[in-house]
């Protein structure tokens, strides 16, 4: 088979997903519309800080206007109270003094993950027996914990029928709000058209979601005290992944909320926006191997592209290109629109050519090595543990 066949095969095979991430999408949709239930345990919220975030202080005023029938409290961890993230929490708790808001000092470091080192000293201190996890700049709408936790419900006391294995883990999808730059656009963009779809896909392709979203990690203390609680994860790049895959494989399921978050993405210029990229794909590629090679199918506009050129701009090419970018527009409105409600999608659609061409080269990127940069610091990711660079060592 020539260039020209082989592309096109590919070509047909990228379409192929993006129909079947259409309908994976059409599922969540309808899934959605679903009842959960009155059901609503106490829950601590657990949010390891370090300095200030875009936008921050108001994503924690979402958390405490919940509109929750049950008992909920804020707990914020800090490595040292001379983090900036400190004077943001105090002012939270004279604007609300209502709602259970403490703030906690957490010094030791208990792996090279520290947003996890964090979390392992303030479960000590949570009164409540399930335990919600989400990142700093994380916005969540008045119905969000009633959302997330309905689906631990016992399952004589949910309104419809579902599997008899226990939820273990919730996560939420999410989209990204952009600040300014072409980095942070671009990243929005993957957000809401890339990465979300393959998730919903995974939903669909594996029988349900067998990893977490950082975006939201609601997960009972019975659960994570099966796999080892968080210092099982403290030396993991992707404690959200981790934590997910480790409480699926204890024998729990993991449930997908209908509330979608939204993320403060920073506003990243192009080293930086490729940094986060490579890291995320690289992360993938260590975890999950086969499935990242797989990553070729997701790649169809790219590939539509490529065909048109080995083939001489053919009809044919033309054709399969035409008909591949109205499949890759309709899972981007699909899934960013109307599933995430991303208003900054429709205004960004002529960038998702780009992205994807961008994408694909970062995709053939991410075999290249281990290496990943994350706060400024290299590391190598090693079985899904951060590893110091040899540079970083020797410096």
């Amino acid at each position: 088979m020539g260039v020209e066949g082989l592309t096109t095969v590919l070509t047909v095979a990228g379409m192929g997903y993006f129909v079947a991430a259409l309908a994976a999408a059409r599922l969540f949709i309808s899934s959605r519309r679903q009842p959960l239930g009155s059901y609503a345990p106490g829950v601590s919220i657990l949010k390891s800080l370090k300095g200030l975030d875009p936008g921050m202080l108001d994503a924690f005023r979402s958390h405490c206007r919940q509109e929750y029938a049950g008992e909920y409290e804020l707990l914020f961890g800090v490595g040292s109270l001379e983090d900036p993230a400190v004077a943001a929490v105090r002012e939270l708790e004279a604007e609300f003094p209502e709602r259970v808001i403490r703030l906690i000092e957490c010094p030791e470091r208990l792996g090279s993950n520290g947003k996890v080192s964090t979390l392992a000293q303030m479960v000590p201190h949570a009164r409540h027996e399930f335990l919600l996890v989400n990142d700093s700049d994380i916005t969540v709408s008045a119905h969000y914990l009633t959302r997330v936790m309905g689906h631990f419900a016992p399952e004589e006391a949910r309104p419809f029928h579902q599997a008899p294995k226990p939820v273990g883990l919730v996560t939420a999808l999410y989209r990204g709000r952009a600040h300014g730059t072409l980095g942070s656009r671009l990243e929005a963009l993957t957000i809401a058209t890339d990465f979300m779809p393959s998730v919903l896909m995974a939903r669909i392709l594996e029988g349900g979601l067998r990893y977490g979203l950082g975006s939201t990690l609601a997960v009972s203390r019975e659960a994570l005290g099966k796999i080892g609680g968080f210092p099982a994860i403290a030396d993991q790049l992707a404690d959200d992944y981790e934590l997910g895959e480790r409480i699926y494989k204890a024998g729990y399921r993991i449930a997908l909320s209908s509330d979608v978050v939204e993320t403060s993405v920073p506003a990243y210029d192009w080293r930086g926006f490729c940094d986060h990229q490579l890291r995320w794909l690289r992360t993938v590629r260590d975890a999950r191997p086969g499935g990242y090679a797989g990553l070729i199918f997701t790649q169809g506009l790219t590939l539509a592209l490529l065909n048109v050129v080995a083939s001489g701009a053919s009809p044919v090419s033309l054709w399969l290109l035409a008909l591949c970018f109205f499949l890759r527009l309709s899972l981007a409105m699909t899934v960013g629109a109307e599933v995430l409600g991303d208003h900054q999608v429709l205004p960004s659609l002529w960038l998702l050519p780009v992205r994807d061409v961008i994408a694909t080269g970062l995709w053939i990127g991410g075999f290249a090595s281990n290496t990943v940069v994350w706060r400024g610091e290299r590391f190598e990711v090693r079985k899904g543990r951060l590893i110091p660079a040899i540079d970083q060592r020797r410096g």
